[in-house]
């Protein structure tokens, strides 16, 4: 077997998850990096983590970026990405470093943030400047770069520029193939990318391809607001549960 320490049950549990964060994560534009650690976490570790979700993102944020592509805001994105590249680097290198604890706090730590993160961005009110969006971009990077669930601030940050609905969703979903590419690089070059971390990452991906374009079908008619409410009380719940664990 492919993965001797890892059950049927866990793959079928991993593989529903993974339908379901692809669902909420096109509707609302991330999910992904913040529900499946709930899940990965107990089953393979904190450490491999990370890895795990630049891969599969790579299948989901492709899929965004087909579904939403006439939204895309093309600017915006180059800008984003240009800024947090050199970033990104070093905060995927930095997370090579981590024990498995550390990892656990790091990951735990992230999530439980971006939740009144998110908030206190939105009640701002106004807009980023470009200088502004520039410098955000870049500390955005060495933060995505090392976690996982960090996608949440740059849906923030690029409402702050002005952006809504689906131009929110594209360009985040073009930035992030940007960065997985960074991230899958780096990995690599440190030798965390095991097989078990490539089986699981594509069972996600291919999983979670198709329920994309689901996402598109009801992302005009499911209330978002209930959505993320929902979300942000499963993300502070997990992360607070994997700090938890990595004190134990």
């Amino acid at each position: 077997m492919l993965l001797p320490d890892i059950s049927l049950a866990e793959l079928i549990l991993i593989a529903a998850l993974a339908a379901v964060s692809a669902v909420t994560g096109g509707v609302a534009g991330y999910g992904t990096g913040a529900l499946m650690p709930l899940v990965l976490v107990p089953i393979v570790g904190a450490a491999p983590v990370v890895p795990i979700i630049a891969i599969s993102a790579m299948f989901t944020n492709s899929a965004r970026v087909a579904a939403f592509r006439r939204s895309l805001d093309a600017r915006r994105a180059a800008i984003a990405l240009i800024a947090a590249l050199p970033t990104c680097i070093l905060g995927a290198w930095l997370y090579t470093l981590l024990t498995g604890r550390g990892a656990a706090l790091l990951i735990g730590s992230t999530l439980i943030a971006t939740v009144p993160l998110r908030r206190m961005l939105k009640r701002r009110g106004h807009k980023l400047g470009e200088k502004a969006y520039v410098a955000a971009a870049a500390g955005w990077g060495i933060v995505v770069g090392g976690t996982t669930g960090a996608g949440v601030i740059l849906l923030s940050l690029l409402m702050a520029t002005g952006l809504e609905g689906a131009a929110v969703i594209a360009t985040d979903a073009v930035v992030s193939l940007g960065m997985g590419i960074v991230k899958i690089a780096v990995f690599g070059a440190a030798g965390v990318l095991t097989t078990s971390v490539v089986v699981i990452a594509l069972l996600i991906g291919v999983v979670a391809f198709p329920c994309t374009f689901l996402a598109k079908l009801i992302v005009e008619r499911l209330p978002v607001h209930v959505h993320t409410a929902m979300l942000d009380a499963v993300v502070i719940v997990g992360g607070s549960m994997m700090i938890l664990g990595a004190f134990r």
